[in-house]
């Protein structure tokens, strides 16, 4: 669609140009019959120069015109390494530094913004700039190696888990929930789990206990008996837990959780358990497979978010990101949380991988070959830059007419 356009309006600027050269011939030839002539003639023949001023101008930016190797022309091709490293330059001055993120990001309030994006994605259109941010960032995802790419974000992951303790949080995040109650609703599907379980397994409870009978028991048949009182028992247990808020079976739960909530926060011994489980977990070759698929369908969703956010932001998905954004946009505290993690987090990439950002997209433009880019660039301006030259055309006939009027005057 953006070829198309850019396309149309250089056909009517160029036919705007023909049009002149046609005014021009017309009055030039009729000029003696009448002075009114002369100021057409005058108009029209600013209006070419003018044009054909600014296609030059245009076409230089992007190819050599007609052909021509003409000086300090096909600009934007001759100096692709230079644009790749003023590019860099930029990012560097006026986006990577942690101190100007920091100012940039202070007066954003990057939730609600997300919020009103996630409950309304299409209120503001596409936007040109929005389009070609959200088609630069899937260019930019499709050019890069995802293997690599996965591998290092993966290696940062994990040296960022690696420095984190994480049964201090577990351990604050569960005395949380325990004060709050959270707990119970947990509870009270492990009972009925329990239950299901047992009921679905209770010919295999059977057979334990007849093999584990002694001869009288089963000689008597009172091993049915037995079994059957086992069973009636730990039905019964499972049904008083799960209807009694206050059954000792739960207190001694609560008990339970209190205390490794405590030891995580508080226990040396406990703490270098889980610090030992998590190494184990981040230094097992299954996670890190497991972690390159998870990675690969992220990068997949992330290209077609930015391809089509329309279709992406559809169904379920959508309904539950619109919930999200809701609760962005109503909760004062939520939005400041989020501005204050997006701040610090945005700022901790600035400080710790700016040099390897700026090197990233300076070597990716690099790697486009010149087409690729004067094409991409040309498509994503090239409409205004045909209005350049109707603005050119027109504002030259309109200078040439003053022009001529004040030569008459005078």
């Amino acid at each position: 669609m953006p070829v198309d356009r850019a396309r149309r309006m250089r056909i009517a600027a160029t036919a705007l140009l023909v049009v002149m050269a046609a005014v021009y011939g017309v009055a030039r030839s009729l000029e003696s019959s009448h002075p009114g002539w002369g100021y057409l003639r005058a108009f029209a023949e600013a209006a070419m120069v003018g044009g054909l001023a600014d296609w030059f101008a245009v076409t230089a930016l992007f190819r050599h015109p007609l052909g021509l190797p003409i000086p300090h022309t096909a600009i934007i091709p001759a100096n692709k390494d230079r644009i790749a490293d003023t590019m860099a330059g930029f990012l560097r001055s006026n986006f990577l530094i942690p101190t100007v993120v920091a100012r940039r990001l202070r007066d954003m309030n990057l939730a609600q913004a997300l919020g009103d994006f996630l409950i309304q994605p299409r209120r503001e259109g596409p936007g040109r700039l929005r389009a070609g941010a959200a088609g630069l960032l899937a260019d930019l995802l499709e050019s890069l190696d995802p293997e690599r790419l996965g591998t290092q974000v993966r290696a940062g992951l994990a040296r960022q888990a690696d420095r984190i303790e994480v049964a201090p949080l577990l351990g604050t995040a569960l005395a949380a929930a325990i004060a709050d109650g959270r707990h119970r609703p947990l509870l009270d599907s492990t009972i009925r789990w329990a239950g299901h379980a047992l009921e679905a397994n209770e010919t295999m409870v059977r057979d334990v206990i007849h093999a584990r009978a002694n001869a009288v028991l089963r000689w008597t048949g009172l091993d049915e008996r037995v079994a059957s009182s086992v069973l009636d028992g730990l039905y019964r247990l499972l049904a008083e837990v799960l209807v009694d808020p206050d059954h000792p079976l739960r207190q001694k739960f609560e008990d339970g959780l209190s205390a490794l909530a405590h030891d995580l926060q508080h226990d040396p011994a406990t703490r270098e358990k889980v610090e030992a489980f998590k190494r184990d977990l981040l230094a097992n070759p299954a996670v890190g497979e497991w972690w390159m698929g998870v990675w690969e369908k992220l990068r997949r969703s992330l290209i077609e978010m930015a391809r089509n956010p329309q279709t992406a932001l559809a169904g379920q998905l959508g309904e539950g990101l619109a919930d999200l954004g809701r609760s962005l946009t109503m909760d004062p505290a939520l939005q400041w949380q989020v501005n204050r993690f997006a701040r610090r987090t945005v700022v901790g990439i600035a400080s710790r991988y700016g040099a390897q950002i700026v090197q990233l997209v300076s070597e990716t433009v690099r790697r486009w070959d010149a087409r690729t880019l004067t094409n991409r660039l040309e498509n994503a301006v090239g409409r205004d830059l045909q209005f350049i030259r109707i603005n050119g055309t027109l504002v030259g006939g309109l200078v040439g007419l003053t022009i001529h009027a004040l030569s008459h005057l005078w």
